[in-house]
C-alpha cells in the first residue's frame, strides 16, 4: 500500500510540475536569460574597467618618463599628458596623482599660478584620498610661504599640524617659517624646538629645525 501511495504522490507532483511549466515556462526561461545576460554584462564591464585601468597606468608611466627628462619640451609634453590623464583616467588614484605631478612640473618650470590651481583642485576634491588632499594643501602653502596671505596660509596649515595628521612635522615647519616672516620669533623658536626634539618627525625636518634654531640663537 505504501508503494502505491508513493507512486500516486509522484504522479501528482509530476502533473503539478507539468502544469507549472505549461503556465509559467516562458517566464522562467525569460528570467533565466535575464540572469545570464546580467552576469555576462557585469563580466564585460569588469573587463572594460580593467582595460581602462591598464591604459591609464601605461599613460601615467609614459608621462613620468617624459617628466624625468631634462628637456624643457618634454616637461611641457608631460604636463599635457598628466592633464589628459587627470581628465580621463577611470580611477581616482591616477587622476589625483596626475594632477599632483603636473602641478610639480608647473612649479618647477616657473608656472606657479597653474600649479596653485591644480593643488587647490586636488585639496578640494572630495573623491581624492584624504592623505593626498592634505599633501596638495601642504604643497600649495610651501610654494607661497614667503609671498602668500599669512592669515590664509595659517588657516590652511593649522589643520595639517594636528597631532594625528601624517603631514604634521612638515606643516609645523612651514608654520615656523610663517612666524619668522611675520616677526614672531619667539613663536617660531617654540615650534622649531618642538620639531628638533620630535622623534616622530623625519630626520631631515629635525635637522633643518635644529639648524634654523641655532641661527636664531635658540
Amino acid at each position: 500500500m505504501v508503494d502505491i501511495f508513493d507512486e500516486i504522490d509522484e504522479e501528482l507532483r509530476a502533473d503539478r510540475a507539468k502544469e507549472i511549466l505549461k503556465r509559467y515556462g516562458g517566464l522562467i526561461i525569460a528570467a533565466a536569460l535575464l540572469v545570464v545576460a546580467a552576469v555576462a554584462g557585469w563580466q564585460a564591464w569588469r573587463w572594460y574597467q580593467a582595460k581602462q585601468d591598464m591604459l591609464a597606468a601605461q599613460n601615467f608611466i609614459a608621462a613620468m618618463t617624459l617628466a624625468d627628462s631634462a628637456d624643457a619640451g618634454s616637461h611641457k609634453a608631460a604636463v599635457a599628458d598628466f592633464n589628459a590623464i587627470a581628465g580621463s583616467a577611470p580611477a581616482d588614484g591616477y587622476r589625483t596623482l596626475a594632477r599632483l605631478r603636473a602641478a610639480a612640473l608647473d612649479a618647477q618650470s616657473g608656472a606657479l599660478p597653474a600649479a596653485l590651481v591644480l593643488w587647490t583642485d586636488v585639496a578640494t576634491d572630495q573623491d581624492a584620498d584624504p592623505l593626498l588632499r592634505d599633501l596638495a594643501t601642504l604643497l600649495w602653502a610651501q610654494h607661497q610661504i614667503d609671498t602668500g596671505d599669512p592669515s590664509l596660509l595659517a588657516a590652511r596649515l593649522k589643520p595639517l599640524a594636528a597631532p594625528d595628521n601624517a603631514w604634521r612635522p612638515l606643516a609645523e615647519e612651514q608654520l615656523a617659517l610663517l612666524d619668522l616672516r611675520q616677526g614672531k620669533t619667539a613663536a617660531a623658536k617654540t615650534r622649531l624646538t618642538r620639531l628638533a626634539q620630535d622623534a616622530a618627525a623625519p630626520v631631515g625636518v629635525r635637522g633643518r629645525a635644529a639648524d634654523l634654531l641655532a641661527r636664531l640663537g635658540g
